[in-house]
């Protein structure tokens, strides 16, 4: 088992950060929201805001949890996202995933440097979720989990 080191994790997310970017820009142009409202007695957040956080779950959540088992960003370093047996997450444990790097990045992104310094390479998010991301192709790897045990 080939696991995804802390510096190719760190590439696919920058990848993936540019589509979801451009889509809340548009969301927002969309929305004919002020990108320059300085105005302090406007709201902090915009339903621009939750539309580009909820495009940002479907997003991270649908690619990982579909027959791809990656993000784009993943897919183009050849990293897969698997459960602790080497199969496909289910949508459940992307969600969860998702989820869990919020106590990952709370602590000073500790939970997200871990993955520097773990045998398995799994950050916070992914001990928690029960996740690992591997060099793979999509339904390709398996692996004897008595290896880790």
């Amino acid at each position: 088992m080939n696991f995804a080191g802390f510096w190719i994790r760190v590439l696919a997310y920058i990848i993936d950060g540019i589509p979801l970017a451009i889509i809340s820009v548009v969301v927002a142009l969309i929305a004919g929201e002020d990108f320059f409202n300085t105005d302090p007695s406007a709201p902090l957040y915009s339903a621009t805001d939750l539309i580009s956080i909820l495009v940002g779950i479907a997003y991270f959540v649908g690619f990982e949890s579909s027959a791809y088992q990656a993000t784009p960003g993943k897919m183009a370093l050849g990293l897969i996202v698997v459960d602790t047996d080497g199969r496909r997450i289910s949508v459940a444990r992307a969600f969860g995933r998702y989820f869990a790097k919020i106590p990952s990045a709370l602590i000073l992104a500790i939970g997200f440097i871990m993955v520097a310094f773990t045998e398995r390479k799994q950050g916070l998010h992914d001990m928690m979720a029960g996740t690992l991301v591997v060099h793979g192709k999509p339904a390709e790897v398996s692996f004897d989990p008595d290896v880790f045990a």
